[in-house]
């Protein structure tokens, strides 16, 4: 469904039935589709729902700036306004954790419990690892301005050059774990693809999100609080960043320093809750509910549990 929000319309997608109803935030450049191998296993015993952020895939409009406290209020909104009413478990992969934990801070009688899946944790990373993401990120937005102006322009979108040799990249290599993704149906890739081909606020949003990175950075810090007994499970893969399937088998010394640093960061969020567990996951890229997706709705299914335990 299409959900009116001030300035936007958010593409909702749910199914299943109970309470707490679980709610995927996708990483950066990711959308519904992301969830699409765990969120019909988790509708089996609740409401499980994703969605699309403002301007991006099947949503549409969101005012700018896109910052994280906005995107959590659009969601609120969007929420209520479908009737879908808390409490919620919130699941965040990478960028994610940036609204997901904004809207657990921001609306905390609605949040049942949080599953955070290898997230983004600028907010808690050394001064070293920090700029290595604004780095990261500085460049992604270069990249993204190409893509926008060549679509705006009426240009054949640009090529990247890849490293290691591969071949060069594409506009649509933004998204996912680069289009077409192998999990996903050869129709919904092809309309995954069209979209990222043909829509430029697409990239306006995804710009405006990097861009106001550390305006959430600040936000979060001034406002964490405690989540009480609310169940709090944090994934971590060692793979950050790292979308490959599987992860990298074998990283550099460097690479292994700042894995380590953003693993301590993401650590941090156990101290949200007197309920809460860490779980490290092997074998697995960033995007563990594609890798290995049985451990990813095992931990939501703890949350649950936790979370209806915590009621009774």
């Amino acid at each position: 469904m299409l959900v009116a929000v001030k300035g936007a319309k958010l593409n909702l997608t749910c199914m299943g039935h109970g309470s707490p109803t679980v709610i995927f935030e996708s990483g950066w450049g990711d959308w519904a589709p992301a969830w699409s191998v765990v969120q019909p296993k988790v509708a089996g015993w609740t409401r499980a729902c994703s969605y699309d952020r403002a301007g991006e895939g099947f949503s549409e409009g969101g005012a700018r700036p896109r910052s994280a406290v906005a995107m959590a209020g659009e969601l609120d909104r969007a929420l209520h306004r479908a009737g879908i009413a808390g409490p919620y478990i919130l699941v965040a992969n990478g960028f994610g954790s940036f609204p997901a934990r904004t809207f657990a801070l921001r609306y905390t009688s609605d949040v049942a419990g949080l599953v955070l899946i290898d997230g983004d944790a600028e907010d808690g990373e050394s001064p070293a690892t920090a700029e290595i993401d604004r780095k990261r990120d500085a460049a992604a937005i270069v990249t993204l301005r190409a893509c926008e102006a060549a679509i705006v322009e009426r240009k054949p979108l640009p090529m990247f050059a890849s490293s290691q040799g591969h071949p060069p990249d594409s506009c649509e290599r933004v998204f996912f774990r680069g289009l077409p993704e192998k999990t996903f149906s050869r129709e919904l890739n092809a309309k995954l693809i069209a979209i990222t081909r043909g829509n430029s606020r697409l990239y306006a949003a995804l710009i405006s999100e990097m861009e106001e990175m550390p305006a959430d950075i600040a936000w979060l810090r001034a406002h964490q609080h405690a989540l009480g007994s609310r169940p709090v499970r944090v994934l971590v893969t060692g793979q950050h960043g790292i979308g490959r399937a599987g992860g990298r088998p074998n990283l550099t010394s460097a690479q292994k320093v700042y894995e380590a640093d953003v693993t301590k960061a993401q650590l941090r969020w156990l101290a949200l809750s007197s309920n809460e567990r860490q779980i490290r996951v092997a074998g697995s890229g960033m995007y563990v509910e594609l890798d290995k997706p049985d451990i990813a709705m095992a931990a939501i299914r703890e949350v649950y549990d936790e979370s209806r335990r915590r009621h009774e």
